[in-house]
């Protein structure tokens, strides 16, 4: 897979003291992105996700302060079957996950991709949505634009929305 950088320690990422991945390549190019430099998918190094459990079980072992692992980007979801691993063994490890996409959670319902939805089920936090520029806000934390939510528990979620009647 393809990583634009890792953040150690991010205090603006999530609920507490998160190590950070930015995934790299995406197919949103949201106008005023914070991350643009994520948007080639030519960019940023090769990491395997064995590489990415290594640095961060090394990472815990320093900072025993670390809450959980933030997966951001560019799109993680184009690169779901590797960050899927990474997040199932950080959950193993007793560390929570927050996943961002710019796809919304009825969208990622709707994929019949199932390495996306292993990504997005292997996270205990979903932040939906693109960003738009129009709806930016400094007023809700950990999201960038109004039109992003908070998802917890977005496997149930989705469960929810594939099994109701409209």
């Amino acid at each position: 897979m393809r990583i634009q950088s890792i953040v150690r320690e991010s205090i603006v990422d999530g609920p507490g003291i998160r190590y950070v991945v930015f995934a790299q390549g995406c197919p949103h190019n949201c106008p005023g992105c914070h991350n643009p430099q994520t948007h080639d998918p030519a960019g940023g190094s090769e990491m395997t996700a064995q590489e990415l459990i290594a640095d961060f079980e090394r990472e815990t072992e320093e900072n025993p302060l670390l809450d959980g692992v933030t997966i951001s980007g560019g799109e993680p979801l184009t690169q779901s079957a590797e960050l899927a691993r990474f997040a199932e063994a950080v959950r193993a490890m007793g560390f929570s996950v927050w996943l961002y996409t710019g796809y919304t959670i009825e969208e990622i319902a709707m994929s019949q991709n199932r390495e996306e939805l292993s990504l997005v089920y292997a996270a205990d936090v979903l932040v939906d949505g693109k960003f738009e520029m129009s709806k930016k806000t400094l007023e809700k934390r950990f999201v960038g634009s109004g039109n992003q939510r908070i998802i917890e528990r977005p496997k149930l979620y989705i469960h929810t929305i594939r099994n109701s009647d409209g």
